[in-house]
C-alpha cells in the first residue's frame, strides 16, 4: 500500500452514538494541553454524558460545531467507540477509536479508504504504556465489577461486629490476574472481603499476593502458559477441562467470583461450566468481564443477570461507562499521549509505518517499506 495524501485539517472529537456509551474520548483539560500544537473541533454535547459541558471545551480553546461540520472539515476523528454509521465518515480520513479487533468494521472502513488506528492493537510495551486504553479502562472495569457484584450479593463484603452478632467477611476470587482482575482484588479487599486470585501464569503470583490476596493455583500439570505481550497462551480443550475441574472445589467456597481471563483475537477461555455453577453456594455471584469475547462462564448472557438455582451470573458489557467521568479522564490521557506521539517536530501528524507503535495501530493497513504519510498540519 502506498502512502495516502492527507489534506491539512483539524482534529475532530465526535459525540458517541453507540448504545450505553457515556464516555468521551478527550476531556477539556487534555484539549487545553493539546491546543498549542493542534486545532481541535468538538461536536456539541460530546462530553455531556460524562460530565463535561460544552462551555468547558470552549474555555479550553476548542471550536464547538455540529456533527456535519466536523465531518466535512476534520481529517482526524476521535471517538471511544467507532461511529455506528460508518458511511457518514469522510473518505480518506483517519479514525482513532476502539474496534481494532472487529474484522467487519475494519473491512467497512477500508472500503471507504479510511485509516483506522485501532486502539486495541497498541502493543503492550513500556513505550506505549501511556497510550494503553485497554489497561486504563480495565482498571475502571475491575472496580465496577466488584461494585456490581456487591449490589447483587445477599451478604455484606466486610466483617461486622455488632451487639446483635458477628457477620463474617465475604470470600472473593478474581479469575485472571490482569489489570481488571488485580483492580477487582484491590477493591474487594478495601471493602473488607477475604480475597483470592487465580491465573494460569505463575508470574502473576507476585502481583496477586502483593495485594494481600491468596494465590490459587490448582496442582495440575500444565504446559507453559506464558503468551505474547504478557497475556496467557491459549490452552487445549483437555487442559481447560482439567483446569475447570481443579478450580471447581475452590469456587464452591467463594461468595463473589470476578472473571476477566481473555486471549487477544480468540474466544475467552471457559473457566466455569454448568456443572461448576450448579455446585456453587446459593446466593453467590459471578461477574463475567469476558462476556464480549464469549465469556469465562458457560451460562453468561450479555447485559443480563442469569439465576441458576440462586447463583446469579452477571454479564455486563462496557462497565467502564458506568463511571464515565473518571473513565473518560483516563481514556483522554491515553489519547493525548498518542496524539503527541504522532506529532513530528513541526507539529504535523505522521504515520510512520516503520515505527512499532504506529505499525501495530495500523495493523494490516500498511505493507513493508510504506513511506511516511502526513495526516494533518501544524496548528
Amino acid at each position: 500500500m502506498t502512502s495516502k495524501p492527507f489534506r491539512p485539517g483539524m482534529v475532530g472529537l465526535l459525540r458517541e452514538t453507540a448504545p450505553r456509551e457515556r464516555r468521551v474520548a478527550l476531556t477539556p483539560s487534555d484539549v487545553k494541553r493539546l491546543m498549542g500544537r493542534m486545532n481541535i473541533c468538538v461536536e456539541e454535547s460530546a462530553g455531556t454524558a460524562a460530565g463535561f459541558v460544552d462551555q468547558a471545551y470552549a474555555e479550553a480553546g476548542a471550536q464547538l460545531s455540529g456533527r456535519a461540520e466536523i465531518l466535512s472539515t476534520c481529517d482526524i476523528l476521535l471517538s471511544v467507540q467507532p461511529p455506528e454509521v460508518i458511511e457518514e465518515l469522510p473518505r480518506r480520513s483517519t479514525l482513532i477509536s476502539l474496534g481494532g479487533r472487529d474484522a467487519d468494521l475494519n473491512r467497512r472502513l477500508r472500503e471507504r479508504d479510511i485509516t483506522h488506528l485501532g486502539l486495541e492493537r497498541l502493543p503492550r510495551t513500556s513505550r506505549a504504556q501511556a497510550m494503553d486504553v485497554l489497561s486504563s479502562q480495565a482498571t475502571i472495569a475491575g472496580y465496577a465489577a466488584v461494585m456490581e457484584g456487591a449490589r447483587v450479593l445477599d451478604i455484606l463484603l466486610p466483617m461486622l461486629t455488632t451487639a446483635a452478632g458477628v457477620i463474617k467477611p465475604a470470600r472473593m476470587i478474581a479469575l485472571g490476574g490482569g489489570v481488571a482482575g488485580l483492580q477487582a482484588i484491590a477493591t474487594a479487599r478495601r471493602l473488607g472481603a477475604i480475597t483470592h486470585g487465580f491465573d494460569v501464569r505463575e508470574a502473576a503470583r507476585e502481583q496477586i499476593e502483593s495485594l494481600g490476596a491468596k494465590f490459587v493455583f490448582p496442582e495440575i500439570a500444565l504446559e507453559s502458559t506464558e503468551g505474547f505481550g504478557g497475556y496467557a497462551r491459549e490452552q487445549s480443550d483437555d487442559q481447560q477441562l482439567r483446569l475447570r475441574r481443579a478450580l471447581a472445589a475452590e469456587l464452591t467456597t467463594m461468595d463473589l467470583i470476578i472473571t476477566s481471563a481473555q486471549i487477544p483475537g480468540r474466544a475467552a477461555p471457559l473457566l466455569i461450566d454448568k456443572e461448576t455453577v450448579v455446585g456453587l453456594r446459593k446466593g453467590s455471584v459471578i461477574v463475567d468481564l469476558a462476556v464480549e469475547s464469549g465469556g469465562n462462564c458457560a451460562l453468561t448472557k450479555a447485559n443480563d443477570i442469569v439465576d441458576v438455582g440462586g447463583v446469579h451470573i452477571l454479564g455486563p458489557t462496557n462497565l467502564s461507562s458506568l463511571f464515565a467521568t473518571d473513565a473518560s479522564r483516563l481514556f483522554s490521557g491515553n489519547i493525548r499521549a498518542l496524539l503527541e506521539y504522532l506529532l513530528d517536530k513541526e507539529d504535523r501528524f505522521r504515520l510512520d509505518a516503520s515505527d512499532p507503535i504506529t505499525r501495530a495501530l495500523l495493523a494490516e493497513q500498511v505493507a513493508p517499506n510504506t513511506s511516511t504519510p502526513t495526516i494533518g498540519a501544524e496548528a
